[in-house]
């Protein structure tokens, strides 16, 4: 039998991690060969589980000297490609779980890599402290991901990116060495802040194994309540009025059309109806508050708004039970789209300011290219970030929709470049918006990105194929 030329590195993994934590078994690969949404379909030659930072330090020591390339993968709940391997070796992380320390007085939680966010969640919760970051797939999705795409969530408004919830990291550097940065400190000026170097990486110059996060005060109260309103433009309006009369407490402002609405009552089990009539635009507003008053808080703030104009009607939420279901109605969005047919998706934004206009002029154009497009765009307008949704024409085949993807994104991404906004918000960029930053990224950035790459990864063996484009790479007309 021919001497497989990979078959050294292979001997080396299971000699030290185990023979058990060197997956080649074509079936037990495939789940790693493929994020959730299935736009691309990758290959590996193994998927390795180590389970501390030495195990992963090693494995990326050795796949350097074979120069074989590495993909580290958390809970695999990726958008768009950056997860998918292309040939090599895939690190699973999943067994680094382990919640390292809390300290209380410091309001931190050192947390490894692998461990599942909503596991970081209840930690925080079991001190009285509250780790903010919240993603619909909070379930399954793993920290270092969530560190490796700079995850934002529904309480960005309050709390920030994941980048600013984290004070310091562990990272394997493609050459197998660990830098340890796990640093809790606040103030740290002793040279450059390393960390927001891996932070939205992607896996390109480093793998996280883990992280020194942020804590905050855990809420006494808090409210719920969804808003009917007139338009996009009201929904601002109304943004506008609660952040000068509430201030921080306002944690959470999401963004949901009326089709989106209808689809949702539609499609997701359990999904009641918030409002007794209908209207163009929706708001849920979540006000958090360090006393027992945010229910009544809230209703003072929303009947002042109804008196006012900016809102048609509003549905507050009296338990814990009814705020859930109407937190419900907004998080089952993105799984109910695929039940009315394909959908182009576009993760994107803009100024919160300019959120009106972009979706205005966005439908309209799209609209105009594709008579019977559906437009479901929704998220979260309190950071400018919104999910340009365009679902396919009733009766429309699906490959003939999702053919013309590359049209839609000319249009989407052209007016969000307009108004200085960014074509990759939240989900990061991968390998599916990867060449379109040669069209929109500023020339002088690209540069400094590849030079980043080629001084901490050489030989470009780390998730190659994602985030940095190629030179030569052309954008589509």
């Amino acid at each position: 039998m021919p001497h497989s030329p990979h078959a050294d590195l292979l001997d080396a993994l299971r000699g030290r991690l185990g023979a058990a934590q060197v997956i080649t078994d074509a079936d037990a690969i495939a789940p790693h060969l493929a994020e959730t949404r299935g736009l691309y379909r990758g290959a590996a030659l193994a998927v390795v589980r180590p389970a501390d930072t030495e195990a992963v330090a090693f494995a990326v020591r050795a796949c350097a000297a074979a120069r074989v390339p590495v993909v580290a993968q958390g809970g695999n709940t990726g958008l768009v490609g950056g997860g998918v391997p292309e040939g090599g070796i895939v690190i699973s992380l999943a067994r680094l779980d382990r919640i390292r320390e809390i300290d209380r007085e410091n309001a931190t939680l050192t947390a490894e890599a692998g461990c599942i966010l909503a596991q970081v969640q209840a930690a925080a919760e079991a001190e009285g402290l509250l780790f903010p970051l919240s993603l619909a797939s909070e379930g399954s999705c793993r920290i270092g991901g969530n560190l490796s795409t700079n995850a934002g969530g529904t309480a960005v408004l309050a709390y920030g990116n994941a980048r600013d919830l984290v004070l310091g990291l562990e990272v394997v550097l493609a050459d197998g060495r660990v830098w340890n940065g796990l640093t809790a400190l606040r103030k740290d000026n002793a040279g450059y802040d390393l960390k927001h170097l891996f932070v939205g990486s992607e896996g390109t110059l480093g793998i996280i194994t883990a992280a020194v996060l942020k804590l905050s005060p855990r809420p006494d109260s808090t409210a719920t309540a969804f808003v009917g309103l007139a338009s996009a433009r009201a929904a601002l309006a109304l943004l506008t009025q609660l952040r000068q009369r509430a201030g921080g407490r306002l944690t959470a402002f999401e963004y949901v059309p009326r089709f989106g609405l209808e689809i949702v009552l539609r499609h997701a089990p359990g999904a009641v109806r918030p409002l007794g009539g209908d209207h163009e635009a929706y708001a849920l507003v979540e006000l958090s508050s360090a006393t027992p008053d945010a229910d009544a808080a809230l209703e003072a703030l929303l009947a002042a708004a109804l008196e006012e104009g900016l809102a048609e009607d509003a549905a507050l939420a009296r338990s814990t039970a009814q705020g859930r279901a109407l937190w419900h109605l907004r998080e089952s969005l993105s799984e109910v789209q695929r039940r009315e047919g394909a959908s182009i998706k576009h993760d994107v934004s803009v100024p919160v300011s300019r959120v009106p206009d972009f979706l205005e002029r966005a439908s309209a154009a799209c609209e105009a290219e594709l008579p019977g497009v559906r437009v479901c765009a929704f998220g979260h307008l309190g950071d400018g970030n919104i999910h340009f949704n365009l679902t396919q024409p009733v009766g429309m085949a699906a490959p003939d929709f999702l053919a013309l993807w590359p049209r839609f994104n000319r249009i989407v991404h052209d007016l969000v470049h307009a108004m200085r906004g960014s074509i990759a918000a939240e989900h990061g960029v991968g390998r599916l918006k990867r060449d379109e930053l040669l069209r929109y990224k500023d020339p002088v950035a690209l540069d400094l990105m590849r030079r980043l790459k080629a001084a901490l990864d050489p030989d470009g063996i780390l998730n190659p194929g994602k985030v940095v484009p190629v030179p030569e790479a052309a954008p589509e007309p």
